[in-house]
């Protein structure tokens, strides 16, 4: 085989996964999936969270995405649920001066954003989410010590030129 003929090859192949792994969507699997057969499909979760009777594999979208899907597997290593919670009936479960910032990773993962602002001590977590059809913000405020101290929803800031339909 040439060197021309190995790189074409290549190229095909390495597109031909980056296809196969847009369409593998975590709410398509089927109850009982068997945790190989998840990872063969979705690839490396982001984060694997322990249970009290089986495991989480997170499957996160963020920074650029607007999903994050919590697969929960029972104490074989099968599939019982999947869950996609970047949503406001999930958001409404965090709890404020209750809540860590580990409960919060294991509920939702990283955040797509960090930042401080002057008026709060602590750091501010935002994830990307859809309301309906319209792109929003879920932030959380960290105090020093990782306590949940205030949620906030805003709009997502939208380039100027998705405003202008002359451009």
């Amino acid at each position: 085989m040439t060197a021309r003929a190995a790189l074409i090859r290549l190229v095909t192949l390495v597109l031909a996964g980056l296809l196969a792994g847009c369409s593998a969507m975590p709410e398509r699997l089927v109850t009982g999936t068997p945790r190989a057969d998840i990872e063969r499909a979705l690839g490396r979760p982001s984060a694997v969270i322990d249970l009290d009777k089986g495991t989480r594999l997170q499957y996160s979208r963020q920074p650029a995405g607007q999903q994050v899907y919590n697969l929960e597997l029972d104490a074989q290593g099968q599939l019982r649920r999947v869950d996609q919670v970047m949503d406001p009936a999930w958001f409404a479960q965090v709890e404020v001066d209750r809540w860590t910032r580990d409960d919060v990773l294991r509920l939702f993962g990283r955040p797509a954003l960090v930042e401080r602002v002057a008026l709060f001590d602590g750091d501010i977590w935002t994830y990307r989410y859809m309301d309906a059809f319209w792109p929003r913000q879920f932030h959380v405020h960290l105090d020093p010590a990782g306590v949940v101290r205030k949620l906030m929803h805003t709009d997502e800031p939208m380039p100027d030129e998705a405003f202008d339909p002359g451009r």
